[in-house]
């Protein structure tokens, strides 16, 4: 009981976080971080390994219920655990809570789906599936596709289970490493009055090298169908 009085706290802070990331009033975000700074700061140096725990599973359940305003999270990792640790668990964590909402589209929705599309959608479908791999890194890497659209869509269309964890894991690790290293200097910013920039990574700097990657995820897709071109002009490509 001692135990639980001790965690309470920061267990609360981090209910009140949750709250406020679910009707994302950016205000009452960094509000209840600034109020709080000192305690959360404190929680964490003192219990390294259960705050992280308690991050990740915040973090995970947020993303497989697909609660809006990851991005805070991404930044509260950060402002937490630094630049590489906050970066490397909200990688874990955002990884985990996207496998759980795949893995129930999958096995629940699949099925269904398959007996009701049509050729066309199942000419898409099987390229996805050759594909998977490229098809999923672009859709991490380029930051206008919505996180649970791209959760919800491979499992959809037939992507393996491997496939998209591992395209997610690495997908996803640009943008997490930006926004926590954002995070990490939040309280200098919030101690200067000021408010973070959550369009940074649309800057020409961050974003350029972003669809760089997503472009060379796209070449081996490129260079089969200029093979199978190539060996066969008649072989139609999807």
């Amino acid at each position: 009981m001692a135990q639980i009085k001790r965690f309470l706290p920061a267990i609360l802070i981090l209910i009140a976080l949750a709250v406020a990331l679910y009707f994302v009033d950016q205000d009452l975000i960094f509000q209840t971080i600034r109020e709080n700074r000192e305690a959360m700061l404190s929680f964490v140096a003192e219990n390294r390994v259960l705050s992280a725990l308690i991050f990740v599973a915040g973090y995970a359940l947020a993303v497989a219920i697909s609660i809006p305003g990851a991005v805070f999270f991404t930044l509260l990792g950060g402002f937490l655990f630094g630049t590489v640790g906050g970066g490397t668990l909200v990688v874990i964590a955002a990884t985990l809570g996207a496998l759980a909402i795949f893995y129930i589209a999958k096995t629940a929705l699949g099925e269904t789906l398959k007996s009701r599309i049509g050729p066309s959608f199942e000419r898409i479908a099987e390229g996805f599936q050759r594909d998977g791999a490229s098809y999923m890194l672009v859709m991490r890497l380029v930051p206008i596709f919505p996180f649970w659209v791209v959760n919800l869509v491979p499992a959809l269309l037939g992507v393996s289970t491997k496939v998209f964890v591992i395209a997610t894991f690495f997908g996803i690790m640009p943008a997490s490493f930006v926004y926590a290293s954002l995070g990490a200097g939040l309280g200098a910013i919030l101690d200067a009055g000021g408010e973070p920039n959550l369009g940074i990574i649309f800057q020409p700097q961050i974003l350029l090298p972003i669809l760089g990657l997503a472009v060379l995820a796209l070449v081996p897709v490129a260079y089969k169908r200029w093979s199978a071109r190539k060996s066969d002009p008649a072989v139609p490509q999807p």
